[in-house]
């Protein structure tokens, strides 16, 4: 999502401003720092990067900072308190409005605080995007309204608000008519889509995929992020669909129920399992990666144990796995918490490393398979290889022409390594 709010604000001071892109920081004329409040690390990178600038700034008064994302939506003008050179503080449901703050700023010389949440306002101003690749994000939805105990994203983003259809198909055609082959439709809680066409005709995520695979030039389709809860048999059905990836990111957070209910996860491992159970007998070798928080305050070696359990029965391919970070203002910023932080580093060290494991076994396991694999890009180490994704997710560089870029292409795999894969065109 970050990323894909980050190329917004470049469209949009592009198509409003005039603006160019430039790599060197001391050139630019604004400088724009996205940011993520997930975790506590990230957040404080933050306030180091501004500090990098600040000279700069003192001797440059015309250059004009901003600070868009979850932090500024999470600390507003604590921001500019901390660092009063930051000229704009804007939210990611008011990036749109990011020119018209560049030049309310340059005019008046004062610092402007945005952090305001104007539902889907956002989507019916953006421009569209010169810069296509072959596979596109998506927006479909904002927010989370799930209120999980450790979790931010409904301060910082605002309760779940869904995108009308007619402005996602459009979207989508838009892209498809330039070349894109694959779209990955995104939410904080993708799966809790839920809007009405212009004929008034509910429609869920599953109903959503298959008017996106009806578009003519989709050949693959992609979703993230969604919740259990709402990983429902109708989802799940949709797997039939052959557009649909062979691949669901689908977070449990822990195996332990105990550590599920201080999470307020509102599910239990039990349903988790059946509901990927139920995938799996529509798609066997489905790939699955997950979300999971080691060290949540009251998590014993048993509760971890139970969660190592969880990964060796659904067989996770990838993770996001990090140490729990307490928030501002959740609930589990005020759970006590006394486990030593060495130990939750070693409980995340095993768990990455059984993860890691399932995922050098799954990819050593592919060798000799043919794969239809989406061509993306050249290869960053060798000039005459292309890179592109299998349907699971997996880097694959091959030798070929770059007249191959944005074409879904049968590869045969012929190596497994520790990040990619190798392999040949079949014909």
């Amino acid at each position: 999502m970050n990323e894909y709010d980050s190329s917004k604000m470049l469209d949009l001071m592009r198509s409003e401003r005039n603006m160019e892109q430039t790599e060197d920081v001391f050139s630019a004329d604004l400088i724009l720092l996205n940011t993520c409040s997930i975790r506590e690390k990230p957040q404080e990178k933050v306030f180091s990067q501004l500090g990098r600038w600040k000279d700069y700034k003192k001797n440059n008064p015309n250059v004009v900072i901003g600070v868009g994302g979850c932090v500024a939506s999470q600390e507003g003008e604590k921001i500019i308190n901390r660092a009063p050179y930051v000229d704009i503080v804007f939210g990611p449901q008011t990036l749109h409005r990011l020119p018209k703050m560049y030049d309310d700023v340059l005019s008046s010389r004062k610092s402007l605080v945005d952090i305001s949440f104007p539902k889907i306002e956002k989507f019916s101003v953006l421009p569209k995007t010169p810069d296509i690749k072959p596979s596109a994000f998506v927006s479909i939805m904002e927010g989370c309204s799930k209120f999980c105990s450790f979790c931010v994203v409904p301060y910082t983003r605002g309760l779940e608000v869904s995108r009308e259809p007619e402005g996602i198909l459009d979207e989508i055609k838009d892209l498809v008519a330039r070349g894109v082959k694959e779209i990955n439709l995104l939410g904080q809680n993708v799966n809790a889509y839920r809007a009405k066409d212009k004929d008034g005709t509910k429609l869920k995520l599953a109903d959503l995929i298959d008017r996106v695979s009806l578009v003519d030039g989709i050949k693959r389709i992609r979703f993230t992020t969604s919740h259990p809860l709402q990983f429902t048999d109708d989802l799940i059905n949709t797997f039939e669909n052959p557009k649909l990836a062979n691949y669901l990111h689908l977070p449990v957070q822990s195996g332990s129920n105990k550590i599920l209910q201080l999470m307020e996860r509102k599910h239990k491992v039990e349903l988790y399992i059946d509901r990927i159970n139920k995938l799996r007998s529509l798609r066997p070798d489905i790939s699955i990666s997950s979300d999971f928080i080691v060290g949540f305050p009251g998590e014993t070696d048993s509760d971890f144990q139970e969660t190592l359990d969880l990964i060796d029965t659904i067989g996770f391919d990838q993770s996001f796995s990090f140490i729990f970070s307490p928030r501002p203002n959740t609930p589990a910023s005020e759970m006590e918490d006394t486990t030593d932080y060495k130990i939750k580093l070693q409980r995340l060290g095993q768990l990455q490393s059984k993860i890691n494991e399932n995922s050098r076994h799954i990819s050593k396991s592919m060798v000799g398979s043919d794969q239809m694999v989406l061509v993306e890009k050249k290869s960053k180490k060798t000039n005459n290889q292309l890179s592109g994704r299998t349907e699971n997710n997996r880097w694959v560089n091959f030798d070929g022409h770059e007249d191959l870029i944005g074409q879904m292409i049968e590869l045969r795999i012929t190596e497994a390594l520790p990040n990619s894969l190798r392999a040949r065109i079949i014909n």
